[in-house]
């Protein structure tokens, strides 16, 4: 069973203001940083530096929206994680080697 939680994004939040003016979303470097960062606080961990294997916006993201991230562990020990707003997929994405592993980032 895949753990869960909630993103409330603010109908004010700043990067909707230049992201689209007149049809304003939240970029996908925030869904994702915002995601991995409440998987992280969710498990108890610190996040660091990883390797993200996959990650795929598959639906805009609107100031105001709910977003529910769930997570659950995937092979060689890396987690797969899904967003979604209202019950439609958002994005889907993939860790490796462990979420919040320090060095795990190739230099």
């Amino acid at each position: 069973m895949p753990n869960q939680t909630d993103i409330q994004f603010p109908i004010d939040h700043p990067t909707a203001a230049g992201h689209f003016p007149g049809n304003p979303i939240i970029p996908g470097a925030v869904l994702l940083d915002t995601a991995l960062t409440a998987i992280a606080a969710a498990e108890g961990a610190v996040p660091g530096p990883l390797r993200l294997r996959s990650a795929k916006f598959l639906h805009p993201v609107r100031p105001g929206d709910r977003m529910q991230v769930e997570w659950q562990a995937a092979s060689a020990g890396g987690i797969a994680f899904t967003g979604s707003v209202a019950g439609r997929p958002v994005m889907t994405g993939a860790l490796m080697a462990g979420p919040f592993m320090a060095g795990s980032v190739t230099r």
